[in-house]
């Protein structure tokens, strides 16, 4: 079984050490190297090729959130673990935000590190009820920010087709209606979109980029 291969950055001396010395201890872990500051992020994590990142939030030079956009922007696969003091602040919904895989309270290192690690590599995202909270609030804002005119999934669906040029009748087909729910729908649609014919509709949709 091919061993999990961990990278560390972390500015404080002491826990960096606890660290290092904690995933030596795993027979199944190759513990790659640590780092106090984040500067040259990119260059290590291309060159190591960690499974999983272990990232303090607060750093010299640079931090772990900026950090963590730059890795996302050339790999999307490794686990990124956000080690912080706090348990509901700002920064760790912002590194989450930024791509983060989730987060451990640094108190809980010694006790659910490899918890933690275990869960991020299955898929799940470690965090705390009220930062899941403000993630699942953020997601639900850009979706409203998508979509300004609230159009029904129906509604963007029937959009989607009037943009590709389809008539009523074809429409009416696609989705298995009748065409006078096609015109119901279409009449709503102009409606929120302040339009008043399909060309406007069309134009407006394809200018704000809601299909």
């Amino acid at each position: 079984m091919k061993a999990l291969r961990v990278l560390v950055y972390e500015d404080n001396a002491m826990l960096r050490e606890s660290l290092a010395s904690l995933l030596r201890l795993k027979d199944d872990v190759q513990f790659l190297d640590t780092y106090e500051n984040v500067l040259s992020v990119v260059d290590q994590v291309a060159s190591h090729k960690p499974d999983v990142v272990l990232m303090d939030i607060d750093m010299p030079g640079m931090t772990g959130i900026e950090a963590v956009k730059k890795i996302r922007s050339f790999n999307n696969d490794v686990a990124i673990l956000m080690l912080s003091v706090f348990d509901d602040n700002h920064h760790v919904f912002d590194a989450i935000c930024a791509g983060a895989s989730g987060y451990l309270l640094k108190k809980h290192i010694s006790s659910r590190l490899f918890d933690a690690i275990d869960e991020v590599l299955s898929g799940g995202a470690p965090m705390s009820p009220s930062i899941a909270r403000m993630v699942i609030s953020a997601m639900k804002t850009d979706n409203q920010n998508k979509n300004p005119y609230a159009l029904t999934p129906r509604e963007q669906e029937m959009l989607r087709s009037l943009a590709n040029g389809n008539s009523y009748k074809l429409m009416a087909a696609e989705l298995e209606v009748s065409i006078d729910t096609v015109r119901t729908h279409i009449k709503k649609i102009y409606e929120k979109l302040h339009v008043h014919s399909q060309t406007e509709a069309v134009s407006k949709a394809l200018r704000e980029r809601l299909v």
